[in-house]
C-alpha cells in the first residue's frame, strides 16, 4: 500500500494538473463562441455561391470546360486541414484517417497541409507534402484561402493533378463535429440536391457559360476552402473544450479516490498510533 507521502504527492500533482484542464477549456469555450460567430456570419455567402454554381451547371448543359473535365493526370491533391496543436481528442487523427482510409492510393496523393498535426502525421506516412501553410490556420482570413485556391488551381492548369479534394471538419454543433471530405475539382453537379424556387427562375450569363465560369469557380473553390477553415477552426476549439471538459472530470474522479485513500492511510496510522500508547501503558502498569 503507497504512504500517505506519496498518496498526498499524488492527489497534488493531479490538482495541478485539472487546474491547467479547467483554464484551457475556459480558453478554448471563449475561442469557439468567436469561431462560431465567424463561421455562422459567413454561412449564408458561402451557401449563395455555392447554389451559383449548380444552377450554372444544371442550366447549361453539356459545358466543355477545364475545371469540369478531369485532366490526364491520376494524381489527387487533397487541401488538409488540421490543428497546430493536439489535445483536442481525435479532431485531427479523424481527418487523417480520411485520407489514409479514404481510399486513395498513396503513390497518386499530394498534400496540401493546413495545420501542423496532419502535416507531420501524412510525412511520418511518407505522404508527399507540396505545400506547408500551417501558419494560416491560427487566424485564417480570405486572402490565405485565396492563395491556397490559386496554388491548387496552378497545378490542376498545368496538368500535374487530376482532382482536387478538400478535408475539414464540418461544424454542426459545440459538441458534434463531422470530418468532411469534398471533391472540389473537377466540379460536378450535386444530384442530391433539391430545386429551390430560385432554381426555377431563367437564368442569363454575361459573359457566355464558359467564360463566366472561368470567373466564378476560383472564386467557388476559394469560398469552399475558407468556409472549411472557419468551420475547422470552431470544431478544434469545441473538440478541445469537450476533451478539456473530460480531463477535468476525470482529475475529479482520481482525487476523489486518492482523497478516499489517504484518509484511510491516515486513519489506520492513527489506529496504529493508538494502540502502540495503550499497550505501552499497559506494558508499564
Amino acid at each position: 500500500m503507497a504512504s500517505m507521502r506519496d498518496i498526498k504527492r499524488r492527489r497534488g500533482s493531479v490538482q495541478s494538473t485539472q487546474q491547467i484542464t479547467k483554464a484551457m477549456k475556459l480558453v478554448s469555450t471563449v475561442k469557439l463562441q468567436k469561431a462560431k460567430q465567424r463561421a455562422e456570419e459567413t454561412t449564408n455567402y458561402f451557401d449563395a455561391m455555392y447554389n451559383t454554381v449548380q444552377n450554372m451547371l444544371a442550366k447549361s448543359g453539356n459545358i466543355n470546360h477545364p475545371y469540369l473535365n478531369p485532366s490526364d493526370s491520376n494524381k489527387k491533391l487533397i487541401i488538409m486541414i488540421t490543428s497546430n496543436k493536439g489535445l483536442a481528442g481525435g479532431y485531427n487523427s479523424n481527418i487523417v484517417k480520411l485520407i489514409t482510409q479514404g481510399g486513395f492510393k498513396k503513390e497518386e496523393v499530394m498534400i496540401s497541409a493546413i495545420g501542423k498535426k496532419g502535416k507531420e502525421f501524412m510525412a511520418r506516412a511518407e505522404y508527399p507534402i507540396v505545400a506547408d501553410h500551417c501558419d494560416m490556420i491560427d487566424a485564417p482570413v480570405y486572402d490565405d484561402a485565396r492563395l491556397i485556391a490559386k496554388e491548387a488551381l496552378d497545378l490542376f492548369a498545368k496538368g500535374e493533378i487530376g482532382e482536387i479534394y478538400l478535408a475539414y471538419t464540418h461544424f454542426k454543433n459545440t459538441v458534434s463535429h463531422i470530418p468532411t471530405m469534398i471533391k472540389l475539382l473537377p466540379v460536378e453537379a450535386d444530384g442530391n440536391r433539391e430545386q429551390s424556387e430560385d432554381d426555377k427562375v431563367p437564368m442569363n450569363f454575361e459573359p457566355k457559360e464558359e467564360e463566366a465560369l472561368q470567373l466564378i469557380i476560383p472564386t467557388y473553390i476559394t469560398s469552399l476552402i475558407y468556409g472549411g477553415m472557419l468551420e475547422s477552426v470552431a470544431s478544434e476549439n469545441g473538440a478541445r473544450m469537450q476533451a478539456m471538459d473530460s480531463a477535468t472530470s476525470n482529475a475529479e474522479e482520481i482525487i476523489d479516490k486518492l482523497t478516499l485513500q489517504y484518509n484511510r492511510a491516515r486513519q489506520g496510522a492513527i489506529t496504529q498510533e493508538l494502540t502502540e500508547i495503550i499497550a505501552g501503558a499497559q506494558a508499564i502498569s
